[in-house]
């Protein structure tokens, strides 16, 4: 009772006022009629709490998703299936389910009448330009008197999760000379004079199994020595975006940094399914989570579900440096390809890059111009600026043996992945 009187709406504040003022006005003028209208006014809103009140509904709400992924810009569609399990019949009620912005307007469903043993399902669309994981829920519940006096909200506590992946290209066959580079543990290797067995064994690292430890070759060699695991020879890929604010302009579905995050999930997609072990650095990871998980934990292999899962979840942030971001242990992954989705460097920022990729890699970089994305408001001064970073940064790339194409606004990607196979001479 309680409850529904702090739930007066401000029809029933306005009742009550006007009642409260109609009963003082006829005790002071002596006026029965008037006193009768001022009872009538108070009485009727807390009729309409104690009606509310004790409405006890036993309403069950089952959500379906359909389907709980989807790529931008495209529909999926929410199921709310009501049944009402108690005997007791309630009057109007509203439903309103909670849902970001992004995914459209707050559903709302109004009900006349709810008797016992009640079923109805609902369903309305959801559809966002904007990839990101987002809650679908929870259902608020409205209980409202006929007059419009009173209501109560009550919130269930179930809700779902639409992952909105970003939009993915099929990029076209383009050899990149990395395809035939192993990297499993039982590739060809010298054998060293020392004995066959050092050919066999490789140094300690944390998590490797004490019971793999080559006790002969970590005497002979003064440090902790384990065999190598037997691996199927297979071609690595490792990815890196760059999603520094620095290196990004623009906003919205428009930005480069959705066309880079589009990109890199397009480039893993491909790789996977061409049956490279890939990894991806640089996106939702932060440099506390790096710190506090092991290189294993933090690199380990993607499947094309989990890829599209950490793209979707990529924001922007504040760090200034490449360097701690790229985290990789060489020994456990070293990746035949390496490909790095960047914006402008600095000299510190392209050594660590060179350092990430191998000698017997293959690097591949595609280079935003973030200038070309920059706003006439930003300044033609500082995307002037911008331009020149991004052409020394490209000179830099090249000079180390990095294959580089550089993107400007509304390149399309399959065009741009096109370009690295004919400036290496060779396309399938």
């Amino acid at each position: 009772m309680r409850q529904a009187l702090r739930g007066l709406t401000t029809r029933g504040r306005a009742f009550v006022a006007a009642g409260i003022t109609a009963s003082l006005c006829a005790l002071l003028l002596g006026q029965k009629d008037l006193l009768r209208v001022g009872i009538l006014l108070i009485a009727l809103p807390v009729v309409a709490a104690l009606v509310v009140g004790r409405t006890r509904l036993r309403l069950q709400v089952r959500r379906s998703l359909a389907p709980d992924q989807v790529p931008v810009g495209t529909q999926a569609t929410v199921e709310l299936a009501l049944t009402n399990q108690g005997r007791m019949p309630a009057g109007l009620l509203l439903l309103e389910d909670r849902i970001p912005y992004v995914l459209g307007h707050r559903p709302r469903f109004v009900v006349d009448r709810v008797s016992p043993n009640w079923r109805r399902t609902v369903t309305y669309p959801v559809k966002s330009d904007v990839r990101g994981l987002f809650q679908v829920g929870p259902l608020m519940l409205t209980v409202a008197d006929p007059f419009g006096l009173v209501e109560t909200s009550r919130t269930f506590t179930r809700s779902q999760h639409l992952l909105v992946t970003p939009r993915v290209y099929q990029l076209p066959e383009v050899r990149l000379g990395a395809d035939r580079a192993g990297s499993g543990e039982n590739r060809p290797r010298a054998i060293a004079s020392a004995g066959e067995e050092d050919a066999t064994v490789r140094e300690y690292r944390d998590g490797d199994d004490l019971r793999r430890v080559h006790w002969r070759s970590t005497a002979r060699r003064g440090s902790l020595m384990v065999r190598r695991e037997e691996q199927p020879w297979q071609s690595r890929c490792a990815i890196f975006l760059d999603a520094r604010t620095m290196s990004h302009h623009g906003h919205g579905p428009s930005s480069s940094l959705e066309w880079a995050v589009s990109a890199a999930a397009s480039v893993g997609a491909d790789r996977i399914r061409r049956g490279y072990v890939t990894t991806f650095l640089g996106g939702p990871t932060t440099l506390s989570a790096i710190s506090h998980r092991s290189s294993t934990a933090v690199h380990q292999p993607l499947t094309s579900q989990q890829l599209l899962t950490e793209c979707a979840t990529v924001e922007e942030h504040k760090y200034s440096e490449i360097g701690p971001l790229l985290t990789v242990d060489r020994h456990i992954q070293e990746p035949s390809l390496v490909v790095a989705i960047i914006g402008a460097c600095n000299s510190d920022d392209i050594t660590s890059l060179n350092r990430w990729r191998t000698s017997q890699a293959t690097g591949v970089a595609l280079l935003l111009d973030a200038a070309s994305w920059a706003v006439g408001a930003e300044g033609t001064e500082k995307a002037a600026r911008l331009a020149a970073q991004t052409e020394a940064t490209e000179n830099e790339l090249r000079r180390n043996g990095w294959r580089v194409a550089r993107v400007q606004r509304g390149d399309h990607l399959p065009t741009v992945w096109s370009t690295l196979g004919l400036r290496s001479g060779r396309i399938a």
